[in-house]
């Protein structure tokens, strides 16, 4: 990855006292392997941050604008706290925003800041790139105001701040993920609780590979708001729209029971859903048990309910699973994403890769699209690199003098 502390230095050379201290922290990419297309708001994920990272750097400015500066694409955005709101066209910068807005908001002294991004993490994909550009831009400016917050209060004001920035209720799963994420270890997260338990990797010399399709992706949103729309219908008719109901209070069979008055498209959205449910769970165990001919079922049986029931895949993501399960070595394969194209993610032994390659032409051949493969690994949580200078906080901006700041990366449980 680039220099960026030399990259910062340079771009804003003429703006700021080279001597000014630089703050730096790196964020990782994030893969879900099962249960993405859950329930929303009330989702049960088996997951990791991948060693695909975004490094953002923070420094003082002599006035009192914003600058934000995307090293790998040499590409310049600009603001000023004043007028600190989303803007299409700022793209990439406005990821960057979501995390000033938290500072802003908790009173710490934002005038002139310069940023630089620069990462590897594959973008528009479903890898998290935008969570992990807003965890490391906060996660900086944490160590560049020297802020007494803890990851847990950080977290919660990142999902508020997006929710100012772009409109809509956001997620907490990616920042749970980027903050409790440990190397060669697998999450299972909660997304009601947001309770993160971390499992140990049993892969070892093992291999992971994502695959982009590069299958263009047109419509996707819209498709995956009838499909919450008709899950929201299923829970409803299950639930007889009793209060503090989730799908994890039913089981496939109370389907059965409800076949009359569930419509059958309805019906299968909802049994996906609660297969999901209990498939992460189950993996949860073979993972400890390092059972990979379970973990595999787990994995292909997975998408095919993707496929079939939940029907977000399409030919082309169809056609690599099932190569990929022919293959002698591969663990188990899976799309990945929001679906409709996007990626798989295949789990395999080092002598399946050169077979695994090999069916790859021949999906470009059949296809036309030319594929990108990606080897990666869990990683480990965001981390401060440079903690830069120390600017005080105003006397508005409460806090709790005194608390001690758990260590980056650590298991947090946020009610």
């Amino acid at each position: 990855m680039l220099d960026i502390g030399a990259l910062h230095r340079t771009e804003y050379e003429a703006d700021a006292d080279r001597s000014e201290p630089v703050a730096i922290a790196e964020a990782p990419g994030r893969l879900h392997y099962l249960g993405e297309h859950g329930e929303p708001k009330a989702g049960l994920y088996l997951s990791s941050a991948i060693d695909r990272f975004v490094r953002v750097a923070v420094s003082l400015r002599k006035d009192n604008s914003l600058r934000f500066y995307a090293a790998d694409f040499g590409e310049r955005k600009r603001t000023t706290l004043m007028n600190l709101k989303y803007k299409r066209e700022d793209r990439w910068a406005n990821y960057i925003k979501v995390a000033v807005h938290v500072f802003a908001e908790l009173g710490y002294s934002v005038k002139g800041l310069n940023f630089t991004l620069s990462g590897d993490i594959p973008q528009q994909v479903g890898l998290a790139s935008s969570s992990a550009i807003e965890v490391a831009a906060a996660v900086a400016l944490r160590g560049f105001f020297s802020a007494n917050i803890n990851d847990k209060e950080l977290l919660n004001r990142l999902v508020l701040a997006k929710g100012v920035f772009f409109g809509k209720n956001n997620s907490a799963v990616d920042y749970l993920i980027a903050f409790s994420a440990k190397k060669d270890h697998f999450l299972l997260v909660d997304e009601i609780t947001r309770e993160v338990k971390r499992i140990k990797s049993p892969l070892g010399k093992n291999k992971i590979l994502i695959m982009d399709s590069r299958v263009p992706r047109m419509g996707v949103e819209d498709e995956l708001k009838q499909r919450r729309q008709d899950i929201r219908k299923g829970l409803d008719i299950l639930s007889q729209k009793r209060q503090g109901v989730s799908f994890r209070d039913f089981v496939a069979s109370d389907l059965m029971d409800s076949m009359g008055n569930l419509p059958e498209e309805i019906r299968r959205r909802c049994l996906h859903i609660i297969q999901e449910l209990q498939r992460v769970n189950e993996a949860e165990w073979i993972l400890k048990k390092a059972d990979f001919p379970a973990l595999t079922k787990v994995l292909f049986h997975s998408h095919e309910s993707l496929r079939d029931l939940y029907e977000v895949s399409c030919p082309e993501i169809d056609w690599l699973v099932k190569r990929a399960q022919e293959i002698n070595g591969v663990l188990g394969s899976r799309m990945t994403g929001q679906g409709f194209g996007g990626c798989t993610y295949t789990l395999l032994r080092e002598e399946a890769i050169a077979e695994y390659q090999r069916r790859l032409e021949d999906y470009e051949r059949i296809f036309g699209f030319h594929p990108l493969l990606y080897n990666v690994r869990p990683a480990g949580a965001v981390r401060i690199l440079s903690e830069g200078g120390a600017i005080p906080k105003s006397p508005s901006s409460g806090g709790q003098p005194g608390e001690e700041r758990p260590k980056t990366g650590s298991v947090i449980e946020i009610p």
